[in-house]
């Protein structure tokens, strides 16, 4: 009786400690644009679980003297004096493209919600993630910032 009680603590602890594997990966629905109407999946990995992080053409520096250039002030928010941080979300592919491009927070001001989402839609594409020696698709979190 005591040994299959170990044994089935033992197979708990194996389990458990497999989780943090398991939320590493999700699986995202996409239409395949080759045979509209059909769908697919693509196992997408969290930003901090791969080995090379996607990275923006140019770095940490130049995703901001982009986001910089491309950003326009909504001119309502701009008369309003309406200030706030867009945090969005978005997949970087195996081949570097962005999809899957959301808002998860917004500012409260519905025209900076939709140009923080058109400034993520215009990137270039970026040097994909690995997982060793492996690309993968990687999901992303990126503040949008709108100061006056």
């Amino acid at each position: 009786m005591m040994k299959k009680v170990i044994n089935t603590c033992i197979l708990s602890l194996c389990c458990l400690m497999s989780l943090p594997a398991l939320a590493q990966v999700h699986r995202v629905t996409t239409v395949n644009p080759l045979s509209p109407g059909k769908t697919q999946y693509i196992d997408v990995y969290e930003y901090d679980y791969v080995d090379v992080r996607p990275q923006f053409p140019g770095g940490e520096r130049g995703l901001i003297n982009f986001i910089n250039q491309t950003r326009e002030y909504p001119y309502d928010a701009y008369v309003n004096r309406v200030e706030g941080r867009v945090l969005c979300s978005f997949i970087v592919h195996t081949d570097g493209s962005l999809s899957h491009i959301e808002v998860l927070r917004g500012a409260g001001d519905e025209t900076l919600n939709r140009e923080a989402l058109r400034v993520i839609g215009e990137m270039p594409r970026w040097q994909p993630g690995k997982i060793g020696n492996s690309r993968v698709a990687v999901r992303c979190v990126l503040p949008i910032p709108f100061r006056l």
